[in-house]
This record gives C-alpha cells, sequence and structure tokens, in this order.
C-alpha cells in the first residue's frame, strides 16, 4: 500500500509573506523562486526583505515559461544546476507549481510551495499535469514531488482577482463526482471511503459557502468563508486525491477538460472553470436527470462558472472539430477511471448534452 496524503506541512495566514524566510531556512540557506511573472511580482519585495532577515542567499527568481511543459522542465532544471539552491520555491499557480515540482523531482531538492491564487490543488499534490509548449494536455506525470511546506498568505489571494477563486470551486466541485465514480470500480477500503466521505463533505460546503467566499473575495477581503473556501480548494481537495489513490482519480469531467484544451479558443478559460463545464458533461454521461444538472447550474451561476460552451468561447464546432473531441478525449487516462467503457459518440453526446441544457436555462 503507498499514499501520500498532501504536504508534509500546510501553512495559512494573513501576513504570511513576511515570515517566508523563516520557514525556508528549516530546509536550507539557500533558495531559488520559480513562478509565473505576475506571481513573482507580487511576492518578491516581502520575499526579499525576509530572506535578507533570516540570512539566507536569494539564488533569484526565475518565470516558469508560461507552460508546464517538458521543455521548461529542462530548461529550469538546468538553471537550478548552474546556480545550485539548496531550496527551490514555487510561487503562482497550478502549472506554475506543477512545473517547478517535477523540476524538484528531476534535481532531488525540497520545494516549497507559495500559492499566489487558490485556483488547484496542485500545491497539496504530488503529480503534475503536464501539456505541451503550445498549453494542450499531454499527461499526468508522477515524475514530480509533493511539496514539504505549503505556504499560503491569505492577504495575497485576496489581492487576486476573484475568477481564480470561482476556478478553484469548479476544480474541487470535481472531487465528488469524479471520486465517487471512479471509486465504483474498487472493492471499498477504509482509505477510499474516507476519500470520497471527504469529498462529499467539500462538495456540500463549497455549495454552502461558495457564493459567500466569491462576494467576500470581490471586495478583497477575507473573512471565514473565504478561509474555509482556500482550505477546501488547496489542501483538503488534494488530500482526497493522496487518500483515495487510484480508487479515487479524475475521470470524465478531467478527460473532457483536457479534450477541450484541443481548441486553442478555450485556453483564456481557466483549468477550473473548464472542468465544471466537464462535471455536467459528466453527469450526461451517467445518465443523470436534467433536474439534477439544472440543480448544479443554479449553483454555477450564484458563483459565475461557466455552463455552456459559448461560456469558454467554444462557438461553431465543425463535425471534424466533434470527432477529434470524441477521440481525443477517449484517450485521456482520466476517462478510463469511469466505471463503464466510454466511447468518443458518447463523449460527444455528453458535452452536446450539457451544452443544450445550460443553452436552455439561459433561455428562460
Amino acid at each position: 500500500m503507498y499514499t501520500i496524503p498532501g504536504p508534509v506541512k500546510y501553512v495559512r495566514e494573513a501576513g504570511l509573506l513576511e515570515e517566508v524566510g523563516s520557514y525556508i531556512k528549516e530546509f536550507g540557506d539557500s533558495a531559488l523562486f520559480i513562478g509565473g511573472k505576475t506571481a513573482l511580482s507580487v511576492v518578491e519585495m516581502q520575499v526579499k526583505k525576509s530572506l535578507d532577515a533570516y540570512k539566507i542567499e536569494n539564488k533569484g527568481f526565475e518565470w516558469y515559461g508560461g507552460e508546464c511543459s517538458w521543455t521548461q522542465v529542462e530548461r529550469l532544471s538546468q538553471i537550478v544546476q548552474d546556480k545550485k539552491p539548496q531550496v527551490i520555491v514555487a510561487v503562482g499557480g497550478g502549472k506554475a507549481i506543477d512545473t517547478v515540482k517535477a523540476v524538484a523531482f528531476a534535481e532531488k531538492l525540497p520545494v516549497l510551495a507559495i500559492p499566489t491564487i487558490a485556483a488547484t490543488c496542485a500545491a497539496a499534490t504530488p503529480i503534475a499535469i503536464m501539456y505541451d509548449d503550445e498549453g494542450t494536455f499531454t499527461e499526468i506525470s508522477h515524475r514530480s514531488k509533493a511539496p514539504s511546506l505549503v505556504l499560503v498568505d491569505s492577504d495575497v489571494i485576496a489581492k487576486a482577482s476573484y475568477r481564480f477563486l470561482v476556478a478553484g470551486i469548479g476544480d474541487t466541485l470535481a472531487k465528488w463526482f469524479e471520486s465517487s465514480a471512479s471509486v465504483k470500480k474498487s472493492q471499498p477500503t477504509a482509505l477510499n471511503r474516507s476519500a470520497v466521505k471527504l469529498a462529499n463533505e467539500l462538495y456540500h460546503l463549497l455549495l454552502e459557502k461558495g457564493p459567500s467566499a466569491i462576494e467576500t473575495i470581490k471586495q478583497g477581503k477575507v473573512d471565514q468563508s473565504v478561509n474555509d473556501v482556500i482550505d477546501s480548494i488547496i489542501l483538503i481537495s488534494g488530500s482526497v486525491s493522496g487518500y483515495g489513490g487510484d480508487d479515487c482519480r479524475t475521470a470524465a469531467a478531467h478527460a473532457i477538460y483536457s479534450g477541450l484544451t484541443i481548441f486553442p479558443e478555450v485556453h483564456d478559460t481557466y483549468h477550473g472553470e473548464i472542468v465544471a463545464f466537464g462535471i455536467l458533461s459528466q453527469l450526461v454521461l451517467e445518465g443523470k436527470s436534467e433536474e439534477e444538472i439544472r440543480e448544479l447550474i443554479a449553483f454555477y451561476q450564484k458563483v459565475e462558472l461557466p455552463y455552456t460552451l459559448e461560456d469558454m468561447a467554444i462557438k461553431d464546432l465543425s463535425a471534424d472539430d466533434w470527432k477529434r473531441l470524441g477521440d481525443v478525449t477517449v484517450d485521456i487516462e482520466d476517462m478510463a477511471n469511469m466505471p463503464f467503457a466510454v466511447t468518443p459518440d458518447m463523449v460527444i453526446h455528453a458535452v452536446q448534452g450539457a451544452d443544450q441544457i445550460g443553452r436552455k436555462v439561459k433561455q428562460q
């Protein structure tokens, strides 16, 4: 049996960046920061002051490259070899953090994570979602290292666009719908049963606190609902995957997300937003009632998640586009976690069905 429930340590606190040096000091005396351009610019001033205060050598701030691709992992690995930091710190969103986790794995160095948005659980998982250099999904890689420490400054999260938190809610909702489907292929165990229960609790917590958290974050403020949603997205969601392991993996919702990334127009829509539409498609695939799907769409409307293809800028797909989507999606490894075989035609029917229900809701 092998399970990784999440990072060794998780800390969430307002103003945490001011003390980041004290946490890094536990792992080494020099640190290289790699992340998104905006993310690095947001944290750089406070981080430099804290590094100076704790006498940690600053090995610099490097852009991760814009895509979590093997090209960028190789480029950054060379930079790490040249600069020889004792610690690598990932800064930013999911793609940036996953890229650095892959670099840390390759270079056998401890990795710390500073998520500047609460949009995925990347900071609390040992896997990396890989793309090609153009942003099309390629694989789920285990050549990736779980962060030893996750540092979440809620003040930083609050200053980011509220859309990131919306996307995080979408991605985290999928834990319930996908784990409850994928676990059907496995024998019940203490781990997978606990994981599914945790995913269900996350689902209900987000239904309860999600709308309030979004309204609060729009004002640049943080309250308990925001803190609960942040913890749910970053830490607890990752723990579902950790405890559930291969029994509770991502399934059709993420496979459909990955399939939709073949369309360039969707690349301005965030991961969790696309996954949210993938959930609706998975529900159609599973034969759920239109009433149940409409109930979930009603929640999407409260937190501004997309529920039609047009919401994600996808319009006028040709017959060839639909065929390509179906063919690509069934080959995504996530789809194999569904408790029944899925064909390309089933994917097309599910995506079209979800979009049709969404469009009907808009017309009312």
